[in-house]
């Protein structure tokens, strides 16, 4: 399925997880702030790459990219609203809550490697369970920028353990996309409790023989604004992300 032609889906009401739409075609995160916070975020993105790789940026107002020819409001198959750091609602089309002040920001989703994951034979459990993959928000602190301050938030995919060293290796080459893993094993060493009830996204199974592998995640600017408590933003639903117009292979460094 082309990008064009999932945005077509979702715009028309299909709200699903994207993983494994659009194989090849590169998906991002989507958070959206006032102009006067746009500078704030690109230095909390510059200052924390990992979990804020920014793939494109608009101007004011904007509605879509170069990197997203789509409608930004309505082409992704769920958005969550915040008001001063609150979740006030998740809607699948924010046409009629877009400002002419807004700068959307894409940052890039771990979703993009997963295809060379599956090629290198490392197995990715939410697919085969059909599902969104779980997130936790960690006690690892981001660098604050200015009024925005967060916590990490991170993706779990469990990893045979023969095999956790294949993964690290493949989604290294991915930097662009967050890269390599932030942590493999405990889940206590970044102040995860419970595997079995992850802050967004769903549980999977961690098989015997399995280790837990935690990426950096794009849903951490969305962290940040439920810390910092800014007035208005609008970010994607957590797994249901942006298709844009650009291959997996643009961020694939040799």
């Amino acid at each position: 399925m082309t990008p064009d032609e999932a945005r077509a889906r979702f715009r028309s009401g299909v709200k699903e997880p994207t993983a494994g739409w659009s194989a090849g075609w590169t998906q991002a995160n989507l958070i959206a702030l006032p102009r006067d916070l746009a500078y704030e975020f690109l230095l909390f993105a510059q200052r924390n790459p990992k979990p804020c790789p920014v793939l494109d940026v608009t101007e004011p107002g904007a509605t879509s990219s170069p990197l997203f020819s789509g409608d930004l409001r309505t082409d992704l198959p769920g958005y969550r609203i915040y008001e001063h750091g609150e979740l006030v609602a998740e809607v699948d089309d924010v046409t009629d809550l877009w400002r002419e002040d807004l700068v959307a920001f894409l940052v890039g989703c771990s979703f993009t490697f997963e295809a060379a994951l599956l090629e290198a034979g490392v197995p990715v459990r939410h697919h085969e369970a059909g599902s969104n993959v779980p997130m936790y928000s960690t006690s690892v602190e981001c660098r604050p920028a200015g009024s925005l301050s967060g916590p990490l938030v991170v993706s779990m995919r469990p990893v045979p353990a023969g095999q956790v060293a294949d993964a690290v290796r493949v989604t290294s080459r991915y930097p662009a996309v967050h890269g390599a893993p932030v942590h493999v094993g405990d889940p206590a060493a970044l102040g995860i409790r419970d595997l079995d009830a992850p802050d967004f996204g769903d549980p999977v199974e961690v098989r015997s023989g399995e280790v837990p592998v935690f990426w950096a995640c794009g849903v951490t600017p969305q962290a940040a604004v439920m810390r910092s408590r800014p007035p208005f933003a609008i970010g994607h639903a957590p797994g249901h992300m942006a298709i844009t117009d650009a291959r997996d292979s643009d961020y694939l460094v040799p």
